[in-house]
């Protein structure tokens, strides 16, 4: 049984590591980052069939992918914090010649990192392949992958969405982070989006809706029932319901902090909403 409230101090902490990293070099995306907190540390601490150590073949072990490579922060986080590489590595974030870029790349051998991403709308076709690499590997182990709602302007996505229909690419769980903000405002301002289960559905995918997508608890539910769906001829897609800056007030339910880092007095008033839990670096 999974341990909330280490889970929920998980995410303070991570939480605290955000806002750290993107205050520190004045840089980097705090607001989706902060939305995807409670999922990536239920994802790594619970629901993934992971190894301690990490390789790039990935056999024999679920993998992540990450496609809105801008949330690395997070990432970066949940990473260390999962054991991947040491934590006061964190301090390297977004500096000259270090392992941890603005968006995750694979030739500084980052553990953790299987590929570089950021250019939006292209984590699903990667996952699809993985998982085909999966299925020709005879390896029963499952694909994830976490997407930003906004990238879901991007063509390539519907292509790669048929394409996984199609050839009945049922060992892959693809979760949008549905926060309905991307840079330049609302996605309904930007490019609407439309009725998104539907359209997974058309695409003849398994969809399933997680409401509160900033709870642990709903999280492990709504994952355990997504991985439960595989196996059976369909993808699996997982509409997460998140706001984006959640766990800091003046940041939540805008996209003014989706690349835009917290001055001094902004990054104490949020850390005092955080207090320390598991350790800063």
């Amino acid at each position: 049984m999974a341990d909330i409230k280490y889970l929920n101090d998980l995410v303070v902490q991570v939480r605290r590591d955000i806002l750290r990293q993107v205050h520190k070099v004045n840089s980097g995306h705090p607001g989706g980052s902060l939305g995807c907190a409670e999922f990536l540390v239920a994802l790594y601490q619970e629901i993934m069939d992971r190894k301690d150590s990490f390789s790039m073949n990935g056999n024999e072990e679920d993998l992540f992918f990450l496609s809105n490579g801008h949330i690395s922060p997070v990432f970066y986080s949940v990473l260390a914090r999962s054991g991947y590489f040491p934590v006061d590595e964190l301090n390297t974030f977004r500096l000259l010649n270090t392992r941890l870029q603005g968006h995750p790349t694979t030739h500084e051998g980052l553990p953790g990192i299987r590929i570089a991403s950021g250019s939006l709308g292209q984590g699903i076709s990667a996952s699809i392949g993985a998982a085909q690499a999966k299925k020709l590997n005879g390896d029963s182990h499952l694909i994830y992958t976490l997407c930003g709602d906004g990238e879901l302007q991007e063509g390539q996505n519907w292509e790669a969405i048929m394409y996984a229909a199609g050839n009945k690419i049922d060992n892959l769980i693809v979760t949008i982070d549905y926060n309905k903000q991307q840079i330049d405002g609302s996605t309904d301002a930007v490019l609407p989006l439309g009725n998104v289960r539907a359209k997974f559905e058309a695409f003849d995918w398994e969809v399933i809706e997680i409401d509160n997508g900033n709870d642990i608890q709903a999280i492990l539910t709504g994952m355990k029932e997504a991985k439960s769906k595989t196996g059976n001829g369909k993808p699996i897609c997982v509409l997460l319901h998140t706001v984006m800056g959640n766990g800091v007030d003046f940041m939540m339910h805008t996209n003014a902090w989706h690349g835009k880092a917290p001055n001094d007095e902004q990054l104490e008033n949020a850390l005092t909403q955080n207090p320390e839990t598991l350790g800063d670096y």
